[in-house]
């Protein structure tokens, strides 16, 4: 039998295949195969990595984290996410791809009313996790109709630095899935498998800002008018 898709990522081997385009950081379209099968996956080396002055060095861990807490919460919004060492370009996250309509992004994907609960749960996950660079490109629609939220390298700051384009819920109150989610994330605190890939402080905030988005009860405004990532899109 041919091993499944995500152990596939675990344990196969890398070929980096070309890189993406429109990238900050150096972002790699790859192929991993294992026993007789494959899949394709974005590799996101620390060798490609931009310093920045307000995040420390290995951001790629922040993606490995965002799929981590996406799945505490049982919202399953971030594609399989995992960390490897021995990689063509040295230590990095492996990402599923997926296989995705390139043509739609949030802005588009907004005008269909049937994906707004999709919406909502990524915008309720952009505040738990303090995402900093929430642009339209980052929401992908795959082929059969789910939506998935990428590119989360810039979150976890346990300063709030919440920029984003999903603001259309504000006000909103929160849906009923996304408060029982939130309560069990307060209630029971984040899975173990985030202690090695945020610090003390970033997990202390992740679930501060999870206790404070339920007791507002709706989701945050923006009085200000400037937490818009740049470029939009």
């Amino acid at each position: 039998m041919l091993p499944e898709r995500h152990e596939i990522l675990r344990r196969g081997t890398i070929e980096v295949r070309g890189r993406l385009p429109w990238s900050s950081n150096a972002t790699f379209l790859a192929r991993v195969c294992l026993e007789g099968a494959g899949c394709d996956a974005v590799y996101k080396p620390l060798r490609g990595e931009r310093p920045l002055w307000d995040f420390p060095r290995k951001l790629y861990r922040r993606e490995v984290a965002a799929y981590e807490l996406s799945e505490a919460l049982s919202w399953g919004i971030v594609p399989f996410t995992v960390e490897v060492e021995d990689a063509p370009l040295g230590e990095g996250s492996l990402q599923e791809f997926i296989d995705a309509e390139l043509e739609q992004h949030y802005f588009t994907l907004y005008d269909d009313r049937a994906l707004h609960d999709q919406l909502r749960t990524i915008c309720a996950f952009d505040v738990i996790a303090n995402n900093t660079d929430r642009k339209s490109g980052h929401c992908l629609l795959d082929r059969n109709g789910k939506v998935w939220a990428i590119d989360n390298g810039l979150s976890f700051h346990r300063e709030f630095k919440l920029r984003t384009v999903i603001w259309e819920f504000a006000g909103e109150p929160l849906p009923a899935s996304v408060v029982d989610s939130l309560a069990t994330l307060v209630d029971h605190g984040l899975p173990a498998s985030l202690d090695r890939l945020l610090d003390l402080h970033e997990r202390e905030a992740v679930v501060a800002r999870a206790r404070a988005l339920l007791d507002a009860g709706t989701f945050p405004t923006d009085p200000t008018g400037r937490r818009y990532p740049w470029p939009l899109v």
